[in-house]
């Protein structure tokens, strides 16, 4: 298979754990005799340096080129320390979803039996978790009018009927592919935009009527997700509500570092890690790389290649378990390995596999 690849390092520790990614796909098109091309394009605080716009026209025709964009992180703590910047790495971000109108993000959670102990819960309650959370990316108050003055703040939570039918329709037939247990996460009880999202809901669930639907309220998803997570089996929500639970989905893998994602809507889709640029750690050889691997992985199951994909995820498996892993799940007195050594072990597996 031939596969143009947009590749957007942005900032932080993306541009470290991007190479890694990029090194496992190149890996897999060696093994299966694949035909990978790529082209790098700037976003985020480093497009904002270079051109002054976090997600300048020419990273957007890169995007538009391509049959898929892998996506790094974006964030700054210069932007982030100064609360009256008026340009910000995320809004390269905000911007990209909307243009290429990805409107639904597919975070997988699972656990990892050799991690188990790194969570900070307990292990009886992890044990067997494997649930996805698809996520609303271009609606909500992230998009919606927003004002700001000296004493007043607003932003607006806005969806229409269409936004709304259309991630619940990914959300009902990801159920119908899996266990078919839909739960639908709200705020019906106090927000008038999630009366909606629930009132369509049950307009569509008889449409499935092979996927068990229920609702649950956003702060009782919060609690149940980290005591009950073998209860979910796909849960769908609003832009706000889903990444504030997506991140809390981390204290179940034992790391962010091990998470990856999709964006899928209208265009190219995109594959990325759920984490930040940790900008802090940026150059140090200490960023986890296996999010951005496993997002890799995502790819080329987005495109058919279920063999290729399931020999990366056998190689972070094998990785895992050999304790060839970064700093913050090493097991204790084992060997350091930084983000080149963790994915040049991946990719010396998937060679000689």
């Amino acid at each position: 298979m031939n596969l143009k690849v947009a590749v957007l390092p942005g900032d932080g520790i993306g541009p470290e754990i991007m190479e890694q990614g990029v090194a496992v796909l190149n890996a897999i098109a060696d093994k299966f005799h694949h035909q990978f091309s790529y082209e790098e394009a700037l976003c985020g605080a480093s497009a904002i340096d270079a051109v002054g716009d976090p997600f300048p026209p020419e990273t957007y025709q890169v995007c538009m080129r391509a049959d898929a964009v892998l996506f790094a992180a974006v964030g700054d703590l210069r932007f982030d320390n100064d609360p009256k910047a008026t340009v910000r790495p995320e809004q390269g971000l905000l911007a990209m979803r909307k243009m290429l109108g990805l409107f639904a993000n597919v975070r997988p959670v699972a656990t990892f039996e050799c991690l188990l102990h790194k969570s900070p819960l307990k292990e009886e309650l992890l044990r067997g978790a494997d649930f996805v959370v698809i996520r609303e990316l271009t609606g909500g108050m992230y998009f919606g009018e927003k004002y700001q003055d000296y004493d007043m703040a607003y932003d607006t939570d806005i969806y229409t009927r269409p936004e709304v039918e259309r991630i619940l329709k990914v959300a009902f037939e990801l159920a119908m592919q899996r266990r078919k247990h839909l739960t639908v996460v709200d705020k019906a009880n106090v927000m008038a935009s999630s009366r909606l999202w629930r009132q369509i809901a049950q307009e569509m669930a008889p449409h499935y009527p092979e996927v068990t639907t229920d609702y649950m309220f956003i702060d009782n998803a919060s609690m149940r997700v980290l005591t009950e997570p073998r209860f979910f089996d796909v849960v769908v929500t609003e832009n706000t509500f889903g990444d504030i639970l997506t991140d809390e989905t981390s204290c179940i893998t034992g790391s962010m570092g091990l998470q990856p994602s999709a964006s899928l809507g209208e265009h190219t889709p995109l594959f990325e890690p759920v984490h930040g640029s940790w900008p802090q750690a940026a150059g140090q050889n200490l960023a986890n790389p296996v999010a951005q691997i496993l997002s890799a992985a995502m790819l080329l199951e987005h495109f058919g290649l279920t063999a290729e994909g399931k020999l990366v995820r056998e190689a972070v498996d094998a990785s895992l378990a050999a304790n060839v892993r970064t700093p913050e799940i090493q097991v204790e007195g084992g060997a350091h390995y930084g983000t080149k050594e963790v994915g040049a072990w991946i990719v010396d597996y998937i060679l000689n596999a």
